[in-house]
């Protein structure tokens, strides 16, 4: 049983769903949904995780799920990180 829970627990790791619920929260403001990139712009407050500061940028989406009922204007709080070289939304949900 060990070694089973340990092999989802790598592969949790490598999908980067396990790091996902590590990264800060941002807040920011959907500008622009791009579902047929898996694109998302977001005008957003600082980046900790990225040493970034507030700026608007496109990000990709590594789950095109993600992208469902997002609109321009939607208030959104998400993490992001660098994915396969990319910077990437790796989660997101609309609240304040």
């Amino acid at each position: 049983m060990k070694r089973i829970n340990i092999s989802l627990i790598a592969a949790l790791s490598l999908s980067g769903m396990a790091f996902a619920q590590n990264l800060p929260l941002v807040s920011g403001t959907v500008e622009k949904v791009d579902t047929a990139q898996n694109k998302i712009t977001i005008d957003h407050g600082p980046i900790k995780n990225l040493d970034m500061e507030a700026m608007t940028m496109v990000f990709r989406v590594q789950d095109a799920a993600l992208l469902k009922d997002m609109r321009a204007g939607d208030k959104v709080q998400f993490t992001a990180d660098r994915v396969n070289g990319q910077l990437s939304v790796t989660s997101i949900k609309k609240g304040k």
